[in-house]
């Protein structure tokens, strides 16, 4: 997946380093996949912690074994790359990798309703409840997380479950598997849950 900040922009990579004289980059790419760096004409390098920004026209990307290399105009040195150390590769919607089966932009989670269409008499199915709210989406030991804040007015989650020991809503990781999510509706906005109980 791929990681966004910006309204249909979406971060595509890392600067690593510098590779050769001529101001290289070394880039890690956060979906891992590099062929789609092959097309993009322009990319916006991010500082992640400042926000700074500064668009460079592409000179070319090449993989070289298990990395990819970037030029941009006017980086023509390896001190100028250092300057450049961790900041994010930004680019738009079209030029992110292409989604496979079952796969979405990080972005397009965010935000989304987690709803609970209700079992065993916990609510009526064509009624869907909204349990929370996606707010990330974080790597995990077994694949992906999606992010909960919980949804304070809903009924059908305990106070012990909806707040923390200090009173405050909780936020929550759910699996992003089909044993636990049932329909994803970026478009809407929705995503299914199968099972209260993963909330606990």
């Amino acid at each position: 997946m791929e990681k966004s900040n910006l309204n249909d922009s979406f971060i595509v990579g890392f600067v690593r380093g510098s590779h050769g004289i001529s101001g290289e980059f070394k880039v890690e790419s956060t979906s891992g996949e590099y062929e789609h760096f092959a097309s993009m004409k322009e990319v916006v390098l991010r500082n992640g912690k400042t926000g700074e920004e500064k668009s460079f026209s592409v000179e070319y990307a090449q993989v070289g074994g298990r990395d990819l290399y970037l030029k941009l105009a006017g980086i023509d040195s390896p001190e100028a790359v250092q300057k450049y150390g961790k900041w994010e590769i930004v680019v738009s919607r079209e030029n992110a990798c292409p989604l496979g089966k079952d796969e979405w932009y990080i972005e397009d989670l965010k935000n989304c309703a987690l709803v609970y269409e209700g079992k065993d008499g916990l609510a009526d199915k064509s009624a869907p409840i909204k349990v929370g709210t996606i707010t990330d989406v974080m790597e995990g030991g077994s694949g992906d997380l999606l992010e909960v804040l919980l949804a304070e007015n809903c009924d059908c989650l305990s106070n012990s479950i909806k707040y923390d020991s200090n009173g405050k809503v909780r936020t929550v990781y759910v699996p992003l598997k089909d044993q636990f999510i049932g329909k994803v509706d970026v478009k809407n906005k929705i995503i299914q849950l199968m099972h209260l109980w993963i909330l606990e």
